[in-house]
């Protein structure tokens, strides 16, 4: 099996990228792209550290993440499991890159930048969710915005009620966990998750 390893092999394979490919992408949040951010429930964060790589997702009532100016872009550090792989990662490298998805809508949004943390109690207050802020706010200083086109979505059939059912008969978190550790209670885990979510969502 053949490894592509130079740059020449692979721009030989791909050609050159339309036009649109290269216009698409900005510095600053257009009308269009700020109104993208505003109406994404969900986006994908991804950080890079010593240990390695990081993908979290990040998901919130209304729009994820806020526009704060031309270019810096705001999310709330909603509860979660207290690993905190990605703050890590951006505490040591603050280069990150997002993935904003809509329901329904065909198109991804990227943004790439570098971020930072903070725990400004008056920002904090400002993301507070039936009287709970988080613990911290991301600060994304934004480098590149641009969209990606729907081939990906429309593949993968993602907003398709139909195609849902693909979830029917996955292994369940707990009995994930069980295959990890013998004599893991599974049912119990599971059983109990709708009210520790409904304790702990913000």
């Amino acid at each position: 099996m053949r490894r592509i390893e130079t740059l020449d092999d692979l721009h030989a394979l791909y050609g050159t990228p339309g036009e649109a490919s290269l216009v698409k992408e900005a510095a600053v949040f257009t009308p269009a792209y700020r109104k993208i951010i505003e109406a994404a429930p969900f986006f994908a964060l991804a950080t890079a550290g010593p240990e390695g790589l990081d993908c979290s997702p990040r998901g919130d009532r209304g729009a994820a993440a806020r526009v704060a100016g031309p270019s810096t872009l705001l999310i709330p550090d909603r509860r979660g499991n207290d690993r905190i792989d990605s703050l890590r990662n951006i505490i040591r490298d603050p280069r990150v890159g997002l993935m904003f998805l809509v329901p329904g809508h065909g198109n991804a949004l990227r943004v790439n930048g570098r971020a930072w943390i903070t725990d400004d109690e008056g920002l904090r207050d400002g993301f507070a969710v039936e009287g709970k802020p988080p613990r911290t706010v991301i600060v994304v200083e934004v480098e590149a915005i641009y969209f990606q086109c729907a081939r990906a979505i429309i593949r993968a059939g993602l907003w398709d009620a139909a195609a849902q059912s693909a979830a029917d008969g996955l292994p369940t978190p707990g009995e994930a966990l069980r295959e990890l550790k013998a004599g893991f209670d599974a049912e119990s885990y599971d059983g109990s998750w709708a009210a520790r979510a409904a304790q702990t969502m913000w």
